[in-house]
Parts: C-alpha cells; sequence; structure tokens
C-alpha cells in the first residue's frame, strides 16, 4: 500500500465515506462525520498510519483534504 492509499484510507473509514468524495471540496464541517470529534479521529489515523506525531498548529491547520496532503509532507512523507 503506498502513502496515497494509506492517507485516502484514514479518511474513507474514519468518515464512512467513498474515494469518489477524496477531492478538493472534502473540507472541515463540509460533511457530517468531520467534525471535532472526527477531526481527532482522523488525526489519530493519521499519526497511525504513518507512524508520526502531528503538532498541535498542523492539526488546527488541517482543514482540507488537499491541506492535510502538504501537512504530512511536513513530517517527511511523500506523495
Amino acid at each position: 500500500m503506498n502513502n496515497r492509499e494509506k492517507y485516502d484510507g484514514a479518511f474513507i473509514e474514519t468518515f464512512g465515506i467513498s474515494a469518489a468524495d477524496l477531492n478538493d471540496s472534502l473540507q472541515y464541517q463540509s460533511i457530517k462525520a468531520w467534525d471535532s470529534v472526527g477531526h481527532m479521529a482522523l488525526v489519530a489515523a493519521l499519526e497511525g498510519a504513518f507512524d508520526i506525531m502531528l503538532e498541535m498548529d498542523d492539526i488546527v491547520d488541517f482543514g482540507s483534504y488537499t491541506t492535510g496532503l502538504k501537512t504530512l509532507e511536513k513530517y517527511g512523507v511523500v506523495f
């Protein structure tokens, strides 16, 4: 499984959405499941999948599917 598949899988499993939903318009609170609790579940899933610990500023700034890709690149994750 490559890093993009891991990333996408975290969103799909955490939010119960399909791969077709993964796009630029997927943002924090744009779907019911991506509330504050869902956000922290997503962070935990990503931290586990990539064996990283996100800084609080990055967790707060992680506001969309696309932003998340850039955030994880800061931690050495290559997509």
